[in-house]
């Protein structure tokens, strides 16, 4: 089977890693997005997935659209694949794209569709409180991701897991998933269509949506503290200055006092929600600073009851 690749983010390549490795598939082309400046230098820097490839040796172009280019799609013919796998590529692709597969576009997919289609599937399912997530197969077509499925796996959510909890135990699902399904399709496996029943969309994650907004229950909180630990992080002020959140809990107990306010600095640092629930957080990165424990914050920083994150 030979088979063009397209992923940008570290999340795509077990995938792209596990197609060079498989028995049977031949990875003739990567397609990634175009080098991004990184790092304290601001330095191109290729994307996890071409640098992976670029590694395998294998033939890799990275166009700045699709649409329109017709140098990309003719270097995509010339590879005459039989499947384009499409992991995280962050591009749309139009219909000359999908139809260069002979036998299919393919799509590893983290949610289990039709719940979570779109851009943020991974962050919403944990934000939304689901009790499992999990990866698809999906047939590509020109909707946003409204393709047929050939097979799913599931995940379970638990009152820990982490954002980055799910990455790291979905991406290699992914590819084991896809390894396994690669050559039913071949033989001609047919998808499930999507039912219209549960169609949820996960937006884009905007950077106002990681500031916390204390009126909310203890427990949602959480939930967006666990899900954006310990990169990019949530953040709430605290007299002027910013404070990152990186973990924290919901503790039992009530109070009487305004959302923000700080209700116990003895432990951890007790804060007021606005459900009458407590969330206590436990470990803190000052605006400037290095990460530390909350109990370490709190020697140096004078709190008290009553004072207010906002």
């Amino acid at each position: 089977m030979r088979i063009v690749f397209a992923g940008t983010p570290g999340f795509s390549v077990p995938c792209l890693e596990a197609l060079i490795e498989a028995d049977g598939v031949e990875v003739v082309g990567v397609v990634s997005q175009p080098d991004r400046k990184a790092g304290r230098g601001m330095k191109l820097t290729p994307s996890a997935v071409k640098q992976a490839a670029m590694d395998a040796g294998i033939d890799v172009i990275t166009p700045d659209r699709l649409r329109d280019n017709s140098e990309a799609l003719e270097w995509l013919r010339d590879k005459a694949p039989d499947f384009l796998v499409v992991v995280a590529f962050g591009m749309i692709l139009p219909r000359p794209w999908l139809d260069a597969a002979s036998i299919a576009p393919l799509n590893v997919h983290a949610s289990l569709l039709p719940r979570w289609r779109g851009a943020a599937p991974i962050e919403r399912s944990l934000l939304a409180g689901d009790p499992e997530t999990g990866v698809c197969i999906m047939q590509m077509e020109e909707g946003l991701d409204t393709g047929g499925v050939y097979g799913c796996r599931k995940l379970p959510i638990s009152e820990t897991t982490t954002g980055s909890d799910l990455w790291f135990a979905l991406a290699p699902l992914g590819a084991e998933l896809l390894i396994e399904m690669l050559p039913k399709i071949a033989a001609g496996l047919k998808p499930e269509p999507q039912p219209d029943a549960g169609v949820t969309y996960a937006a884009k994650i905007s950077n106002e949506e990681r500031i916390i907004d204390w009126s909310k229950p203890a427990a949602e909180i959480d939930r967006l503290v666990r899900c954006f630990s310990p990169r990019p992080g949530v953040r709430t002020q605290l007299a002027g200055k910013w404070l990152k959140l990186i973990a924290g809990s919901v503790v039992t107990g009530a109070h009487n006092m305004l959302p923000g306010q700080i209700v116990k600095v003895e432990g951890g640092l007790d804060i007021a929600c606005g459900d009458k629930s407590l969330y206590r957080i436990r470990e803190l990165q000052p605006e400037g600073k290095k990460a530390m424990a909350a109990v370490d914050f709190l020697r140096g920083a004078q709190l008290q009851k009553g004072d207010s994150l906002s």
